[in-house]
């Protein structure tokens, strides 16, 4: 996935989950956030961030903030919108499932609508992407902040392997350096106990980096998965 016109900034402060105020070319400028998570250890005042012209012309923020550079040499793409669709691009390429597999975005199951469906002969599977961005020492993990949302997929998709369908969660690590994945206990223990749980039903976890550069982001190697 591929950005057009991105530019480099330095962060200054982030008034509310939507906006924040960036240094650009010498003066103040109310950029949108592309991600409404906490990101506390990303965007910290003075950090390079980097800024993609905005496609929204009723939206009145001009640029979109889509990464930052959290330490030298690591670039971590924060737009939550990017994960699905680098997803998408990635599946066909994965191995997963053949080349005649017909692949949907955003299907309905039970009380979940998750992000893409599979048919691949007499296989049927759902697969549910979730965007990373919290790493610590080369560890990624999810969530950043408690997501009932994110627990409420897990038990929907160890549902349907009931029914006959394969069920995979991937974690789209929005980044390169990462030498493992875990769920984050110490944030949301409930997320961390339904993935065990999930994961001993049948759902398959993957984890995948990214190559990240500051106008794109493609899906690249299997991480390791700690559960």
């Amino acid at each position: 996935m591929k950005y057009h016109t991105v530019i480099p900034a330095r962060f200054l402060s982030r008034p509310n989950r939507f906006i924040a105020k960036v240094e650009l070319d010498g003066r103040e400028e109310t950029v949108h956030v592309k991600n409404t998570g906490r990101c506390k250890e990303l965007l910290i005042p003075g950090n390079t961030v980097y800024l993609a012209l905005g496609e929204n012309p009723k939206r009145k923020t001009k640029y979109d903030l889509i990464a930052v550079e959290k330490q030298p040499g690591l670039l971590i793409n924060m737009d939550s919108q990017l994960p699905n669709a680098a997803a998408a691009q990635w599946l066909p390429k994965s191995g997963l499932f053949s080349e005649k597999a017909v692949i949907r975005r955003e299907v309905t199951y039970g009380a979940s609508r998750f992000d893409l469906y599979v048919e691949d002969g007499l296989r049927r599977a759902f697969l549910e992407v979730k965007g990373v961005t919290l790493e610590e020492e080369g560890l990624a993990s999810f969530p950043d902040a408690p997501t009932e949302r994110g627990i409420k997929h897990l038990r929907e998709l160890s549902a349907s392997l009931a029914e006959g369908y394969e069920a995979y969660v991937l974690f789209v690590i929005q980044m390169k350096g990462i030498h493992g994945f875990c769920p984050n206990e110490k944030t949301h223990p409930a997320f961390a106990a339904a993935l065990r749980e999930a994961a001993a039903a049948g759902v398959q976890v993957l984890a995948m980096d990214c190559l990240v550069t500051p106008d794109s982001m493609v899906v690249d190697q299997p991480v390791r998965v700690l559960l």
